[in-house]
């Protein structure tokens, strides 16, 4: 019986179907009807128009993707383990993302580069290729093809890198020009950020002339004068590209601001005017032959600018001479602010270094500086850097007075320190004749925060010698609230100059 219904429920379907494919030949706005009585899926148009000018700059970072992705590539390194690279990394992550291999204790890293030349000179950070192993850097470009790197030169100091393949008729960057970038440019980050080989990003410049960050280096000299962007770029990054929308290359990216160890808004790249500069020593004579000033330095903010009789902030203050030096030799002094360097202003220890980096060992170069409220010029004649050693010593915040003497201890309370006579031996370690001996510093207090250390020999305040306790303190008792008072301290193996603002 149930063979029966099945045979009759397929005769009828196919009468049906024949009967409809009939009424069609003869009938051929049949199906047409049939059709009309389907629902329908999706609008006929998009409800809005896109402005001429969005789709000219949508084009145009198509273009700018389009052109330099194959300037792009993609490294990986194998290399020696690094117990402490978490430590490193905790605040201001450089993008190297690593992880275990084997127990042989390699990690296998990944970064990526830029090509500069077509015979396979690719430059990408230090700190992605610095504890390669022999042969174990793979470069792989935009076409998937693979190549063994080997290390043409590296610089600590800028965090830069180049790299050589064996390769030809590869597409180089085109390199740009730092003049022409400011803030609110767009941009693009091509790399390979978390394993996504060859991502672009876009952004804006957010800020030029970054520095202060606290990066980890392996070199007490370290240059930060970064391009900051809010192009988003992550671990993998490292080494990769920032371009502009003319697709010329304007930084290396090379570190990001996170509390999360991935992007939260602030990356910051390589200046190509640095880029440049660092890439043409490294591929010449695989190192950098850097000049230097030989001048211990410190930015310049209000309180100090104040103590120096400044009309405005501006400038880089000098806080040594180094031995040997060409400063020493062109008579530079501590205290004084350099304000130019060839005619172009420098506001901060950053812009300072990257004049200076740009030009070459026995190169003079014409500084102008503000000494006892007046400017003047030096001409300074470059010498090579004699140490990893050079700058730093930022100064920070205020306060400061109040006098108790007691058992030869006269204690400064608001400004948070106390100073005793120099003995004779004291005079000796230090190589001075006359000073006070800083004998405590408050923790903490607004003198320990503007970077005043226990150990040190205050020789001069407010630029006037200081031979005792008593000289110091009428000194510090002729300045009114509000007023910035600086101090000359030699310590035993450098100088500093320490300038706060008299509390209420």
């Amino acid at each position: 019986m149930y063979k029966n219904i099945i045979k009759t429920s397929k005769f009828i379907f196919a009468v049906a179907l024949l009967s409809t494919v009939a009424i069609a030949i003869i009938n051929p706005n049949f199906l047409q009807a049939l059709a009309q009585n389907a629902p329908k899926i999706g609008a006929d148009n998009p409800p809005n128009k896109i402005p001429d000018i969005i789709n000219q700059f949508n084009n145009a970072i198509i273009d700018a993707s389009e052109s330099v992705i194959p300037s792009v590539v993609s490294i990986a390194v194998e290399s020696e383990s690094n117990n402490q690279m978490s430590d490193m990394f905790r605040e201001f992550h450089q993008f190297f993302g690593e992880m275990p291999e084997n127990s042989k204790k390699t990690v296998q890293g990944f970064g990526s580069g830029v090509i500069i030349s077509a015979d396979g000179y690719i430059v990408t950070n230090n700190h992605v290729v610095e504890n390669a192993i022999k042969n174990g850097i793979k470069v792989t470009l935009s076409d998937k093809s693979e190549y063994k790197a080997e290390i043409i030169g590296t610089d600590p100091s800028t965090d830069l890198a180049i790299i050589k393949i064996d390769a030809k008729d590869l597409k180089p960057a085109y390199l740009g020009n730092m003049s022409h970038v400011k803030p609110g440019n767009f941009v693009i980050a091509v790399g390979n950020p978390l394993g996504l080989d060859f991502t672009v990003t876009q952004g804006i410049v957010s800020a030029i002339g970054r520095g202060q960050l606290g990066l980890p280096r392996k070199s007490n000299f370290a240059i930060e004068n970064f391009i900051q962007t809010d192009a988003a770029i992550n671990p993998g990054n490292s080494g990769g590209g920032l371009f502009d929308l003319s697709g010329a290359l304007i930084g290396i990216n090379a570190a990001i601001a996170t509390e999360t160890g991935t992007f939260m808004g602030y990356g910051f790249a390589i200046p190509i005017d640095i880029v440049t500069t660092v890439i043409d020593d490294l591929i010449e004579d695989g190192k950098i032959d850097r000049p230097s000033l030989g001048v211990m330095i410190a930015n310049v903010d209000e309180i100090t600018s104040k103590s120096l009789g400044l009309p405005k902030v501006k400038g880089v203050l000098v806080n040594d001479i180094v031995e040997d030096s060409g400063a020493k030799e062109a008579g530079i002094q501590p205290e004084d602010v350099i304000l130019s360097v060839d005619g172009v202003d420098v506001n901060s220890v950053s812009e300072l270094q990257t004049q200076i980096i740009k030009k070459r060992i026995g190169k003079e170069v014409k500084l102008s500086i503000w000494r006892d409220k007046k400017e003047i010029t030096k001409n300074v004649k470059l010498k090579a850097r004699q140490s990893d050693v050079s700058d730093n010593s930022d100064i920070m915040k205020e306060d400061d007075e109040s006098v108790i003497e007691k058992d030869g201890i006269l204690n400064f309370q608001k400004l948070g320190f106390s100073v005793k006579a120099l003995t004779s031996d004291q005079k000796e370690d230090y190589s001075v004749k006359d000073g006070v001996y800083i004998y405590s510093v408050i923790p903490n207090s607004p003198i320990s925060q503007r970077g005043m250390s226990v150990g040190g020999v205050i020789v001069s305040a407010d630029m006037k010698k200081v031979n005792k306790p008593s000289e110091l303190s009428k000194i510090i008792k002729s300045k009114s609230a509000g007023d910035a008072i600086s101090f000359k301290i030699k310590y035993k193996d450098n100088w500093r100059i320490v300038s706060v603002e008299i509390p209420e």
